[in-house]
């Protein structure tokens, strides 16, 4: 990784007209940024294969499947998720260690401004913010279809297999509804179909279960059926015991299982989302919260940076032991902020959008404080 780093210095960054000492710094941040990553992933790995190797070994989870299901998808997952804490931390690092050296009294008595300084901290938040959106919006989505899959079968061993009280809207005059919903044999129970046209119910299907036909799209067996139809003043009764029908519904539309929402990429998340709201299904506001927590958090990149850099330019008696446990302290807090926001938007009124944007104002507004405040 370093190799590669210093390829696309040379490479690259002379010709975006940065100087040697902004080649510098965006060494040390980037260089301190995944070394800091990787050692803390290594760590991670080795507590969690302490934990699950019992579980690993009662399940039989075979050694290529450990590796390269699980593990292989759990470090990008991971790096990606703590990245702006690691951000954060690599900015304080590496700027108190500058200004413990002197080197930044250096660069300010040539002239340069600290609003100059800040720039290839912000060029190396770019680079860092960019790769996080791409990884967690195309390429970490399908690693997690891997990985979770793999949990399932090895480590957990729970999956959500039924639904209750499931009532959609299939099309834009037609409403289903469901009591209970097995996926084990693809079949829905105490199963009603409601046709309306002008604001008015012209039919009326109820039936003791409903089928998924794999075999064709949208295609339902119907079992134990009446069809109730509203013809003007007169009412029309049909029985039967099996009926072949189309309904615009499938079982992944309304079985919901844990962690689907980190499965899916930006733009299927997107889709997803929006047929739900049109279908009426109430019960997508994880979705929401991801979706949009993928647009916030590389921005949280920016931010961190800027307060990391403001906090730990100035030389201070003691070393950098101050300045970390700072860092260390706003790190716990943006990482608890997120949390309860989410939280809020899930189980609560808030918005998903106004929630996982939350914490980026809040520390929005400590970095423009402690802008201010920094040495110029």
């Amino acid at each position: 990784m370093k190799d590669k780093l210093i390829k696309f210095k040379d490479k690259y960054l002379k010709r975006f007209g940065l100087k040697k000492i902004d080649r510098y710094i965006m060494k040390k941040f980037l260089g301190t940024f995944f070394f800091a990553l990787t050692l803390i992933l290594s760590i991670s790995v080795v507590f969690d294969i302490n934990e699950n190797i019992d579980r690993f070994i009662n399940n039989k989870a075979p050694v290529e499947a450990i590796i390269f299901d699980y593990y292989f998808n759990f470090v990008p997952y991971y790096a990606n998720l703590f990245s702006p804490l690691f951000i954060f931390i690599s900015v304080i690092f590496f700027t108190s260690k500058l200004a413990e050296n002197s080197e930044i009294i250096a660069m300010f008595s040539t002239g340069m401004s600290f609003k100059r300084l800040l720039v290839p901290y912000f060029l190396s938040a770019a680079i860092i913010a960019a790769g996080s959106y791409i990884l967690s919006s195309y390429y970490i989505p399908k690693g997690n279809t891997t990985r979770i899959n793999f949990e399932t079968q090895y480590k957990s061993k729970k999956k959500v297999n039924y639904a209750r009280n499931i009532q959609l809207v299939v099309d834009t005059s037609t409403i289903a509804y469901m009591e209970r919903y097995e996926n084990y044999n693809l079949t829905g129970y105490r199963f009603s179909l409601d046709k309306f046209e002008d604001n008015k119910l012209v039919s009326h299907l109820t039936a003791r279960r409903a089928t998924y036909d794999t075999t064709k799209l949208h295609r339902w067996i119907v079992r134990d059926y009446m069809i109730r139809e509203m013809k003007g003043m007169k009412e029309v009764i049909t029985k039967g015991e099996r009926l072949d029908t189309i309904i615009n519904m499938e079982p992944q539309d309304f079985l919901i299982t844990m962690d689907q929402f980190e499965t899916l990429t930006s733009p299927d998340l997107k889709e997803y989302i929006d047929n739900q709201k049109r279908r009426g299904f109430a019960n997508i506001k994880e979705f929401e919260v991801e979706y949009y927590k993928r647009i916030a958090s590389p921005f949280a990149a920016f931010i961190l940076t800027l307060i990391g850099a403001s906090l730990s330019s100035k030389k201070v008696k003691g070393g950098m032991g101050m300045n970390l446990g700072v860092g260390l302290g706003l790190s716990a807090s943006y990482i608890l902020f997120q949390t309860i926001s989410a939280t809020f938007a899930i189980s609560g009124n808030v918005p998903p959008i106004i929630a996982v944007w939350i914490p980026n104002i809040l520390f929005l507004i400590i970095a423009i404080y402690l802008y201010m405040k920094a040495p110029k």
